[in-house]
């Protein structure tokens, strides 16, 4: 009814800028920053980033309205660096996080299909319905225990 459409949520327009900074009247070394076209996805992360950087002081933000696709950041940082600088080296170390993250993924999902080539019962490292991804033990439907065994977490 009231919703845009889907793409309109995240295609930007024709010279529309992704990104809009606003320095802060009222707070020393502080700035409101507008992302177009992103949600609490992008917004958390960038947020929990911030937070783990010693020069910045304050970081939150806020989605106004569900129907508009943007979030307001605020930053405050103690004045070494200012808050777009800030902002560039949290996405920065956000993108290289998110390549370990993904590297660190491809790298486990060959292992379990190295492990599911080999094993018996496998054409061609695909599942069947004997592989058993949970670790409760192949074929027990989950009457395995998970404390007396190592399982998949290694806790």
């Amino acid at each position: 009814m009231n919703a845009p459409n889907r793409y309109e949520l995240f295609v930007l327009d024709e010279g529309e800028a992704p990104v809009e900074i606003n320095e802060d009247t009222k707070i020393p070394n502080a700035a409101t920053i507008k992302i177009l076209k992103q949600d609490h996805t992008l917004g958390n992360m960038l947020r929990a980033q911030l937070l783990s950087m010693p020069e910045v002081l304050f970081a939150g933000y806020k989605v106004p309205h569900p129907l508009h696709p943007h979030f307001l950041l605020k930053i405050q940082t103690d004045g070494t660096k200012t808050p777009d600088v800030i902002l560039s080296d949290a996405c920065n170390r956000l993108i290289g996080t998110l390549s370990s993250l993904e590297g660190n993924f491809k790298r486990e999902f060959a292992f379990k299909e190295a492990d599911s080539s080999g094993a018996a019962g496998t054409a061609g490292g695909t599942f069947t319905t004997t592989d058993d991804p949970y670790g409760t033990g192949a074929g027990s439907g989950g009457g395995a225990s998970w404390g007396n065994r190592d399982d998949y977490l290694d806790f």
